[in-house]
């Protein structure tokens, strides 16, 4: 007699297999500021990322990545913004899924799978609450620079490696992590492998998902919506540019920058007055662009 679904589930024995634990890590952005050179200028803009300070074992006193175990009852993302929210007090503007690592000895415990998620947080949003497993939460101003490319020959198929060096600052402290990115093609495919040569402070493997949460960052924000989570409702086009240049790491010509954006954006019949300039107008993110780009396959805010 042929055995129902309704019967096999009933019957089924989960026990027979071993079950990894499954967390969600997220790495969280936002926009700081720095002090002026001068009056006449704007203050300068950090790229900023949200660690916790452990007040357990494994890695007691170390820096983390808000996160946390799934509990049974919700979904990843579910458990992301709950771990973010215990940890840290925080509900992001923004809330998107990275990776999922899953090297065996990624962590000292047990055989534990994370979903790494990127989290936005606005510049007006950010004050901090630790709590749970977190002894402290601090914004740290983040760097993350190529250091050396090399080339490699094996077997006839070439590899592309880069060593890239975090710097992560608070104020008090320092911490920095040394990654090497290797890249080959599989047939048509791009295999990708990274390892952390050198680490300073930082739990787990958290330097990889901070460098690949970096890396996803500064190329999502070039084609989504991204970027004005970063800034308040109104802003002059030369702090969009600011915040712009702080996540890329990189200065962009005047004209290059408000052509990119110029679908974007919207005027108001607002101006700002800095001292020692003329008034300067201010602008709203155009959500229209966002529908249209959408709509045209321009844009896929959950890539």
């Amino acid at each position: 007699m042929t055995q129902t679904e309704a019967e096999f589930l009933q019957s089924y024995d989960a026990s027979k297999y071993e079950k990894p634990s499954v967390s969600t890590d997220i790495v969280v952005f936002s926009i700081g500021k720095g002090k002026r050179d001068n009056y006449r200028q704007l203050p300068k803009r950090h790229l900023q990322i949200l660690l916790i300070r452990r007040k357990k074992h494994p890695y007691k006193d170390c820096w983390a990545l808000p996160g946390g175990f799934v509990n049974m009852d919700e979904s990843l993302r579910d458990a992301a913004a709950r771990e973010l929210s215990e940890e840290t007090g925080l509900e992001p503007d923004y809330l998107g899924q990275l990776y999922t690592w899953g090297e065996v000895d990624r962590d000292p415990r047990t055989r534990i799978i994370s979903t790494s998620y990127m989290a936005i947080v606005n510049e007006n949003n950010k004050k901090l609450k630790a709590g749970d497993d977190a002894a402290e939460a601090c914004w740290f101003d983040l760097t993350g620079r190529i250091e050396k490319v090399e080339t490699h020959e094996i077997d006839g198929q070439l590899e592309y490696v880069w060593y890239i060096r975090l710097t992560l600052k608070n104020g008090r402290e320092e911490l920095s992590a040394l990654l090497r990115n290797s890249r080959w093609f599989k047939g048509s495919t791009v295999a990708i492998k990274r390892e952390i040569i050198e680490n300073n402070g930082l739990a787990f493997d958290h330097a990889k998902i901070i460098e690949h949460g970096l890396e996803k960052f500064r190329h999502k924000i070039k084609y989504t919506d991204l970027l004005f989570k970063l800034v308040p409702e109104f802003f002059t086009l030369t702090e969009l540019q600011h915040v712009y240049e702080a996540v890329i790491d990189k200065k962009v010509s005047r004209a290059s920058f408000r052509r990119s954006i110029a679908d974007k954006v919207t005027e108001t019949e607002q101006y700002v007055t800095k001292g020692g300039h003329r008034p300067s107008q201010l602008y709203v993110f155009n959500p229209y662009w966002l529908e249209t780009s959408l709509q045209e396959g321009v844009v896929d805010l959950w890539s």
